[in-house]
């Protein structure tokens, strides 16, 4: 079974170059950003591997990063697992973890029309306007109920906020695809640990779907939100496995309540790590120093300085199921790792809209190979 799913899984994939790359950068010059309807968050389900997500990050009013997390995967459409996964974040950089809970349902379904999710004691509904999203979860290691309504709308890069990966763009052999609910307002709690936390605060959500094999997609992520009192912004970017050159693809948007100022993706919107130490454990390039760019309609928002003291460092392996960690351990060795942080930074806009505003903010750097 092991040998079958490693050589269906795959470990390393053929050169292709960068010309079988379509990056949704291409896309908007005609078409900057589309708003997104009720019908863009809905769960794809594809049978081949991939992994889905929905992800909702909380800043609350007093100071707390609170993450709730929704994941499909599917390996070979013979594995499929949905994982629901709770954070809190120590209010201070360099404190424990508060709560982390990952929990791998033995149940859950989803509803007709793919809009709303739902496992052991676990859900996740999208209102019949497309405009909120409820969120619960209860084991014995947690409890959280949470609603992120839109305060600006939702929007995609370009038309339809995809990137596609084939040597044929009419006949793609996988897709990465990107959607955001930018600035939210949210309510509720999550409790655990010995810990309650009102989630009364800002926040974004993004939906994310890797449409092929996650680690012929990316090597590297890097993604940004900043959450103040009147702008929000966010930027995902991943970079390419040498298939396919180290092609770098990068999205994002600024909002504040009520509208998207503006949006778009690379090589206007960028990310650099402008300062790097080497984490001695894993001997990985870590950014103590960063720059997040985020270009569109004649405006740019710039995010520049120190990331502060990390958060939390993620085991991508140790949070896997399984079957996939054993695949990928024993034929490969790969040890994925993401680093976060929570400092607090300022946006400055500038061009055709200007402000500079100071408030919280989430960096991940996520290095997969």
């Amino acid at each position: 079974m092991l040998n079958w799913a490693r050589k269906g899984l795959g470990l390393k994939e053929e050169m292709h170059g960068a010309a079988a790359v379509q990056s949704v950068g291409e896309q908007v010059s005609a078409t900057p950003y589309t708003l997104t309807t009720r019908d863009d968050h809905k769960w794809t389900l594809l049978e081949e591997t991939n992994v889905e997500t929905k992800t909702f990050y909380v800043f609350t009013d007093d100071g707390q990063i609170c993450m709730f997390q929704v994941v499909y995967s599917s390996l070979l459409g013979m594995k499929k697992t949905t994982t629901v996964n709770v954070k809190i974040f120590p209010k201070k950089a360099g404190d424990k973890v508060v709560l982390w809970d990952t929990d791998e349902l033995k149940s859950w379904s989803w509803s007709d029309d793919k809009a709303d999710f739902k496992g052991d004691y676990s859900s996740a509904t999208i209102s019949a306007d497309g405009k909120s999203y409820h969120l619960k979860t209860q084991n014995t290691k947690v409890s959280a109920d949470l609603t992120f309504t839109q305060a600006a709308p939702g929007f995609k890069v370009g038309a339809n906020g995809t990137t596609t990966f084939g040597t044929d763009p009419a006949a793609p052999w996988g897709r990465m695809v990107h959607h955001f609910w930018p600035r939210c307002t949210v309510t509720g709690s999550i409790s655990g640990n010995g810990t309650v936390v009102d989630v009364k605060g800002r926040g974004m959500y993004a939906y994310a779907l890797q449409g092929m094999k996650p680690h012929f997609a990316a090597s590297r992520w890097n993604f940004f939100t900043f959450q103040g009192p009147t702008y929000s912004a966010i930027l995902m970017e991943f970079i390419t496995p040498p298939a396919y050159e180290n092609t770098v693809v990068s999205v994002g948007g600024v909002a504040k309540d009520g509208e998207i100022l503006f949006a778009g993706a690379s090589p206007a919107t960028s990310v650099k790590h402008d300062a790097t130490q080497v984490d001695k454990k894993n001997k990985l390039p870590v950014p103590t120093d960063a720059t997040f760019i985020i270009g569109g309609a004649g405006s740019t928002a710039t995010r520049t300085g120190p990331v502060g003291t990390r958060l939390d460092l993620i085991d991508i392996m140790g949070e896997l199921p399984t079957l996939v960690k054993n695949i990928a351990v024993s034929a490969s060795g790969t040890q994925p790792y993401i680093y976060q942080y929570g400092p607090e930074s300022t946006l400055n806009i500038a061009g055709t809209q200007q402000a500079q505003e100071t408030g919280p903010s989430f960096i991940e750097a996520t290095f997969i190979s």
